[in-house]
């Protein structure tokens, strides 16, 4: 089975699909972590991330794996902590915006998939990486409430920067960040971590 959550950042996306991968004992995949990764080794390796075909071949030459505790591997090494530094922030949608990176990208979340049950969280999951998926989650939240989340995840950066850095995530990723037309909407504004995991485990167990 697969569990595709999609929404902008800041809707919790990655902290309900991986608390949710754990109450179900599924995989989870993290898809932005998979483009801040391959953010970190073109920035390690001085590819331009403006230059798509290249990082595409980086992305084809360096694919991303996953640990089971969920730790993010990239050629062997644990960056799962290097990949949230603030310069990664920055960079990750210039990458991300590429076609041709997005392909590699896909190709690869879709390989991890299959190899067992999975809750895999994004921006096109349910339309274009598992368009077939059993279970399609589209998590939205009001614009103060994520950004005060991201204030949360990054210790240490102004409030207003981050809200700003979000409207600019929101406009870059809008093309990207389209629910499909069989999601269950869930606005997590209000909500509590353990009520929206609640929420999709109940639509995982009516699947089933």
């Amino acid at each position: 089975m697969i569990v595709a959550i999609d929404g902008p950042a800041g809707s919790g996306k990655s902290t309900v699909a991986s608390t949710l991968a754990r109450r179900l004992g599924f995989q989870y995949l993290d898809t932005g972590a998979m483009y801040r990764a391959l953010t970190w080794i073109a920035r390690r390796d001085g590819v331009d991330v403006a230059d798509g075909p290249a990082l595409a071949r980086l992305a084809s030459e360096h694919p991303v794996s996953f640990g089971r505790d969920g730790h993010v591997e990239m050629d062997g090494e644990d960056v799962t902590a290097a990949i949230r530094d603030t310069e990664i922030d920055r960079l990750v949608p210039s990458v991300a915006r590429h076609p041709e990176v997005r392909e590699v990208m896909r190709e690869r979340q879709r390989a991890l998939a299959v190899t067992g049950d999975s809750v895999i969280e994004g921006r096109d999951i349910g339309t274009v990486v598992a368009p077939d998926a059993e279970v399609k989650v589209f998590l939205l939240a009001d614009e103060e409430e994520r950004a005060r989340r991201r204030t949360q995840d990054r210790p240490g950066v102004a409030a207003e920067e981050l809200a700003a850095d979000l409207r600019m995530r929101d406009e870059r990723d809008a093309v990207n960040t389209q629910p499909a037309a069989d999601a269950v909407f869930l606005d997590t504004t209000l909500l509590t971590v353990d009520d929206v995991v609640e929420r999709i485990a109940e639509l995982v167990e009516a699947r089933r």
